[in-house]
């Protein structure tokens, strides 16, 4: 984790290139500087963390190098300051929870959503295209500016097995690894395919099984599977995709999985990697280019940062970067929240529609306190 500011860049929107650009920024930056790193573990030593936008057209992606870091890894911590490390470390005021939250739709409605899935189905059966990610937003307002160190502690304890993270008002748990890089080492976890949890250990266990043998879901789960080892095969000398998922357990949802894990084949950044991954078919669909203009054509908002690669990346281009799912644009008194379902031939709109649901639940929990998920829990 980090805190302050020592140096901000907002990555130009518009460019494909956008990750390569970043990443000739950040050695640049990095080679530039004075550093006195005894530790030299992946994370030691200077920072950044960055947040992109989903769409390449975006200009909402940013990158911050903190003026303190805060790391741990395998039993070892370590500080790092930027500058003369003078910086404070006070609390500037108390934590406050959320309060008078009023809720409403945000660019579509529940019915204007399920028209768009009806659109995007039909596509499919034309076949101009096998799968889409569709999102919908929704919008939250407070009495007072909302407190973002509230969202992340009730976050990272109800979703421990996840990623939480906030950078640059964006706040959320996402359950996917896009990818990690420690050396030559690259991992990255793909999800597609979901259902909700059970109110019971044998419903649970019911909705999980069903989730397994579902045509629809292995479907979608295999574009995206085959797409990340697509992607990464040239990049690596060593590769292991599973040849079928696993059940991955949330607390309030379940997904299809599939680890993914290799070696590269020379020196690349991970920001190198996450150019050759993003975006995958599970965030936004196959094959990509059309799958894109289909976004922008029926989604009829911008995702902003939304689905886009968050983490960071240190000085040796080791880092750890989840895609910006189970998240809000946090904005003073306001929550923008999002939620996204992979589109296949066989998809229902209203089913999708209660999916989109589930997944809401882990920022409306963030921010609510109360919980709105199912009794039974894992």
């Amino acid at each position: 984790m980090g805190w302050g500011e020592a140096v901000r860049a907002v990555v130009p929107g518009g460019d494909e290139n956008r990750f390569a650009w970043a990443d000739s920024w950040l050695r640049e930056l990095f080679a530039g500087a004075d550093v006195d790193d005894a530790v030299q573990v992946p994370g030691s030593g200077p920072v950044a963390f960055g947040s992109f936008g989903f769409d390449p057209k975006s200009s909402d992606s940013v990158l911050i190098v903190p003026r303190a870091v805060l790391g741990r890894r395998d039993g070892q911590a370590w500080y790092t300051t930027i500058g003369d490390g003078t910086d404070p470390l006070t609390l500037a005021h108390p934590r406050t929870a959320p309060s008078g939250l009023s809720w409403s739709d945000g660019t579509l409605t529940a019915t204007g959503w399920t028209q768009a899935v009806e659109a995007a189905v039909e596509r499919i059966r034309e076949g101009r295209l096998g799968k889409v990610v569709l999102a919908r937003d929704l919008q939250a307002v407070a009495d007072e500016p909302i407190d973002a160190r509230v969202l992340l502690g009730r976050l990272a304890q109800r979703f421990p097995g996840c990623y939480t993270f906030s950078c640059a008002g964006l706040v959320g748990a996402t359950p996917e690894l896009l990818i990690r890089r420690t050396g030559d080492r690259i991992d990255s976890l793909v999800l597609a395919g979901t259902t909700a949890r059970g109110t019971s250990p044998a419903d649970d266990e019911a909705r999980g099984a069903a989730l397994f043998r579902s045509a629809k879901d292995r479907q979608e789960h295999s574009y995206a599977a085959e797409m990340v080892r697509d992607a990464l095969a040239p990049l690596c000398s060593e590769l292991s995709v599973p040849a079928e998922p696993e059940l991955l357990s949330l607390s309030n949802v379940q997904h299809l999985a599939s680890p993914v894990h290799g070696l590269l084949d020379r020196e690349r950044s991970v920001l190198d990697v996450v150019a050759a991954l993003h975006p995958t078919p599970a965030v936004g669909g196959s094959p990509t280019d059309v799958a894109m203009d289909l976004i922008r054509e029926l989604e009829v908002m911008d995702r902003g940062r939304y689905a886009g690669p968050v983490g960071w990346i240190d000085a040796r281009g080791d880092g750890e970067w989840g895609i910006a799912l189970r998240c809000a644009e946090i904005d003073g008194t306001r929550a923008r929240l999002f939620a996204g379902c992979g589109i296949v031939a066989d998809s229902d709109p209203q089913s999708e529609l209660v999916e989109a649901g589930n997944k809401f639940r882990a920022m409306q929990y963030a921010l609510e306190g109360d919980s709105p998920e199912p009794a039974f829990t894992m």
